[in-house]
């Protein structure tokens, strides 16, 4: 009896130096990978800084003049999710934050091949226009 009280503190003893109290971790970051969320943190930062060309957009809408070296874009998102539309072409790169439900637009210079690309609810948008004069598209999910 003597030797089994022995041997269960020295297990008592043992068996508490070596449990932690400490929280497990993980080791390994928490990244999200979900692209919707990466869009909407992206179109939150965008909206910071993004200055609409208004004014520009109208005049071409409505006076559109052939001697205009640019011309007008304008994106409606028809979906129920901020999207961020990126419009590319020689030399030209621009990121349009465009709201739910709301019309985004831009001035770009005219006569170029552009790629559109964007998220529009973790469904990709892609498409590669020559724009010529003012251009208007719709997205929706």
């Amino acid at each position: 009896m003597k030797n089994f009280l022995i041997f269960s503190g020295l297990l008592f003893i043992v068996n508490s130096c070596t449990m932690n109290n400490y929280p497990i971790r993980n080791s390994y970051p928490n990244y999200s990978n979900s692209s919707s969320a990466n869009t909407e943190r992206e179109y939150n930062e965008l909206l910071k800084t993004y200055k609409p060309e208004t004014a520009d957009v109208l005049t071409d809408l409505l006076n559109g003049s052939s001697d205009n070296p640019q011309t007008s874009i304008s994106i409606e998102n028809k979906s129920r999710c901020n999207m961020v539309l990126t419009v590319s072409g020689n030399n030209f790169y621009r990121k349009i934050p465009i709201g739910a439900g709301k019309v985004g637009y831009a001035m770009i210079p005219k006569n170029q091949n552009y790629k559109l690309s964007g998220m529009v609810c973790q469904s990709a948008y892609s498409s590669s226009k020559y724009i010529t004069n003012s251009y208007a598209i719709t997205l929706s999910n």
